[in-house]
């Protein structure tokens, strides 16, 4: 922290406060108090002076200066309408002040869902207003929810008017002139393997044996061929930087034109491609790889439901002349997995859930999807090419965008131990074969109910993926070398990496050298889309099981605490894949105390408590579909049970319930032991500011009152 001055990005609390979050990871968040945040809003980078607070190791900023806004369009729900005006509420925090919006000619009402393009941010000496980008329609209308996201994310939805000039010479058929100097794969059984609604194919695959053991071969589409740099196309792509999947909706980063037609590897058709030919040997070590443009021809649309039956021994007549390609690829990718696996890949085990829409736009089931092995075939074979492409860049010492993954920090680390500890498991994560460490340790609740919310634990302690130009490897999938290059159709880096390899191994076109600096830029800029695009996907899925568990109010369902703040508890329910708040306040009617260091809530009065990994039964009491927020409350007879427990002693509270609150302990060999501290009645030390990545907010101002109402209980017995 060069003169105490630190650049990084805001995070604001609801209750006004928050934290500066550096761009330099090595440096720690700053907690920014009330009065420094009036002028400043979530999202924005801004610079600070780093002031450390007393008898600690925390630090508290004070704002120099707000480097770049954030947010430059909002988008609300009418909360009321005046003559020339209309409010839109700070419902969630984020703004700190509601929002005026002048109204010109514009017809809207109360409850309308507009998108506001910001004319005067708040200050100290101003108010906080802006003018109507576009009226979306009824907040209530689930139909309007895409437009909601998009719209809030800034997420370009439009190609260019020079853009769509540009790409008007295209048809959906290659030009064989374009075929000059390229490799003619063409007789070659490529097949691509996707799921059965895809439509842009960016990846085909072909595999043999041979004499020194297996040839693969990765054909990526040549979309480097199409969208030239320093073109309206490249630069409208460059914007967005990667496409935006939503269920049963995709904003692509390229017209439909070139991510569904000329650049989709669609079966019995020709492509152009650049090819990653790869050779192994049997015992899935890489010898030798190579890489040309080609033109190929799929042979088969395969799904991963087809790949599958075939993998497991059935034949598919339509299908027969790749049949058993399609085994040798899957012999291939074991042998790449374990492999991998052996050197230090880290897997977690996160569900993913497919949600099936409605024709009006409300989610009518959410189904767990099922992970094949065929998912996995295609996978190891991409993976493979990317790393074969990362290294090549190494090789030759030239400048080369890669995608990395540090290493977790050192808190988070303490941390996940302590979520493990809950789990009845006392890992000692060091920083040697941590991938190792963690794997051994997850895979000893493979398969166990409470496996899911540990692999989120532990998927929380990672650092973020993202792109860079200086190389430090991947920590996750345990590669020292590691770049995207299997999908330029939807994701700008790839594009990037296909020029830099065809400037190398093409010596006959000129292909153009790119510049080290550029991809510094690019790097943060293209790591910046990715961040806007999950943080969009995130919001519409959030706000569609709103929608969801809004049919479900009243109703009751089990789940399982997967994570423990001062102010409740989250649950992820076992039925859906949907997690919601239950308040402190819902828990329990006495006060619960939070014990960060074991990070659960309890009562110090009856010794009840609640910690990760319990299984609790909730009702559904609240679903806010404008946050995509759900409220749970904890259902009656459970509630009455756990309350019921009169004999406990009041000296030793924990001591009855330490049987149900180790109940993952493996066996009475366990070096793993309860903690038998005596409780104290005595009142805590209480911070009076909030400290840094401590919860989403401080118990301070509601203890005086939590502790009042004991008292009078307690003076009544």
């Amino acid at each position: 922290m060069k003169n105490n001055l630190v650049t990084g990005t805001i995070k604001r609390h609801p209750d006004g406060f928050g934290f500066l979050i550096p761009d330099d990871s090595k440096n720690p968040d700053l907690y920014i108090p009330k009065n420094e945040m009036i002028s400043v809003m979530n999202q924005d980078r801004v610079q600070a002076k780093s002031i450390p607070e007393r008898g600690g190791d925390r630090f508290r900023g004070e704002i120099i200066k707000i480097l770049e806004r954030g947010q430059k369009v909002i988008v609300g729900a009418i909360h009321s309408i005046d003559k020339n005006k209309v409010v839109l509420l700070d419902e969630n925090g984020s703004w700190g002040q509601s929002l005026e919006v002048l109204l010109k000619d514009e017809k809207v009402k109360k409850g309308d869902l507009i998108a506001v393009q910001i004319t005067q941010y708040p200050s100290e000496k101003q108010t906080f207003k802006g003018t109507i980008k576009e009226i979306i329609g009824d907040s209530e209308n689930p139909l309007n929810d895409i437009k909601r996201v998009l719209n809030s994310q800034n997420i370009p939805t439009e190609f260019s008017a020079t853009t769509k000039k540009e790409i008007s010479k295209y048809s959906s058929d290659v030009d064989k002139a374009d075929f000059k100097d390229r490799k003619d794969l063409t007789k070659l059984n490529f097949i691509t393997i996707d799921g059965a609604t895809a439509k842009d194919f960016d990846d085909a695959i072909f595999v043999e044996k041979n004499k020194t053991g297996f040839r693969c071969l990765i054909a990526i589409a040549d979309v480097s061929h199409y969208v030239k740099a320093k073109t309206s196309l490249d630069k409208d792509a460059y914007e967005r930087g990667t496409s935006v999947y939503f269920p049963q909706f995709v904003v692509p980063m390229l017209p439909e034109i070139l991510s569904n037609e000329l650049c989709s590897l669609k079966p019995k058709v020709p492509r152009l491609a650049l090819v990653a030919d790869i050779q192994l040997d049997f015992n899935g070590e890489k010898k030798s790889h190579v890489f040309y443009e080609a033109v190929i021809e799929s042979k088969a649309r395969v799904t991963y439901g087809q790949a599958q039956e075939i993998i497991d021994g059935f034949e598919n007549k339509d299908l027969s002349h790749v049949n058993s390609m399609i085994r040798l690829a899957a012999d291939v990718s074991k042998i790449l997995l374990k492999n991998r696996f052996e050197a230090g890949s880290l897997e977690l085990e996160i569900p993913e859930v497919q949600m099936i829409l409605g024709p009006d736009g409300i989610p009518t089931d959410m189904i767990r999807t099922e992970r094949l092995f065929a998912h996995r075939l295609i996978e190891e074979l991409m993976l493979l090419a990317n790393v074969a492409v990362a290294e090549y860049f190494v090789s030759k010492n030239v400048a080369g965008i890669y995608r990395i993954h540090d290493q977790p920090k050192p808190d988070a680390l303490k941390l996940l131990e302590k979520y493990m500890l809950q789990f009845g498991v006392k890992p000692k994560l060091k920083k040697t074969k941590l991938q190792k460490q963690l794997s051994e340790a997850l895979s000893q609740f493979h398969d166990k109910a409470e496996a899911q919310v540990l692999n989120i634990l532990t998927l929380r302690s990672m650092a973020q993926a993202k792109y860079s130009a200086n190389n430090i490897g991947h920590f996750g999938l345990g590669f020292e070398n590691y770049t995207h290059f299997t999908s330029p159709i939807r994701r700008y880096p790839d594009l990037i990496v296909h020029r830099i390899l065809k400037s190398i191994v093409i010596k006959n076109k000129n292909y153009p050298k790119i510049d080290e600096h550029y991809l510094e830029t690019a790097s943060t800029m293209t790591s910046a889309c990715e961040q806007r695009a999950v943080k969009a996907e995130r919001q519409f899925v959030g706000i569609k099981k709103a929608r969801f568990m809004k049919q479900h109010i009243g109703e009751s369902f089990k789940g399982v605490i997967s994570s423990v703040t001062r102010f409740g508890v989250f649950v992820l329910l076992k039925h859906f894949e949907v997690d919601g708040l239950v308040k402190s306040e819902k828990l329990s009617k006495e006060p619960l105390m939070f014990d960060e260091s074991n990070l659960k809530l309890f009562s110090k009065r009856s010794g009840l408590q609640f910690k990760i990994g319990d299984e609790i039964e909730v009702v559904v009491e609240d679903a806010n579909t404008d946050l995509g927020q759900i409220d749970f409350n904890v259902k009656s007879n459970f509630r009455k049970t756990s309350l019921d427990k009169k004999s406990i002693k009041r000296d030793k509270p924990e001591q009855k319930f330490q049987k149900k609150e180790f109940k993952f302990q493996k066996s009475k060999k366990s070096k793993f032991k309860p903690e038998q501290k005596k409780l104290s009645f005595e009142k805590p030390t209480v911070n009076k500011s909030p400290q840094v990545n401590s919860g989403k907010f401080d118990p301070a101002r509601h203890f005086e009152a939590a502790m009042e109402k004991w008292k009078q209980r307690n003076k009544r017995k």
